[in-house]
């Protein structure tokens, strides 16, 4: 099976007959066919699906605008200007972006709402 020929039985929980429970992965590719997200949760342990989905409106709105995900965004909220995108485009796509003052006096920490 799947799990012994890809090694994905948890060593720590086990069967009646003693053979490692499946652990439950998921995997994300992108329509590029890369891999965007692996997580393997342990067989004592549900997924997230709402994580998963949280993954899935990230990557589908990062593939395509100028922005990142902080930690913790949800669908609607602020998100990170890319640090490759100068600050007189982002003037321009992202009228209106804030700079994050730090300690640094650097202003790379840029944060927009989010785009449509």
């Amino acid at each position: 099976a799947v799990v012994s020929t890809q090694s994905t039985g948890d060593p720590e929980e086990k069967d009646a007959a003693g053979l490692p429970l499946p652990c439950r992965a998921v995997f994300i590719v992108g329509p590029d066919t890369k891999l965007k997200l692996s997580i393997l949760y342990p067989a004592t342990t549900g997924r997230n699906f709402d994580e998963i989905l949280r993954v899935i409106d990230s990557l589908q709105l990062t593939a395509y605008k100028k922005v990142a995900t902080p930690a913790n965004w949800k669908q609607g909220g602020e998100c990170m200007v890319l640090p490759s995108v100068k600050p007189e485009e982002a003037a321009k796509i992202f009228p209106e972006h804030r700079v994050q003052e730090l300690p640094s006096g650097k202003s790379y920490m840029r944060f927009t709402p989010q785009p449509q």
